[in-house]
């Protein structure tokens, strides 16, 4: 695991969408092995990116749902 993406699950606040963002595309980082795409492969990156997040949010939101039930 990328040491510098943080914990998004947290009892005191609701992580941002920027937070899920950024730990997103660290997770991508780490991943593909690039920082920044070239041209060609931008368009995966950044749909990798998106998908990743949104599935962090529907986790995120699971586990909330599960911890309130």
């Amino acid at each position: 695991m990328c040491r510098s993406i943080k914990t998004l699950r947290n009892a005191e606040a609701e992580a941002s969408h920027d937070d899920i963002e950024a730990a997103a595309l660290q997770f991508v980082r780490k991943v593909s092995g690039y920082r920044k795409p070239s041209k060609r492969n931008t368009e995966a990156f950044d749909a990798a990116v998106q998908e990743i997040a949104e599935a962090t949010h529907r986790l995120l939101h699971a586990l909330e749902a599960a911890r309130a039930a």
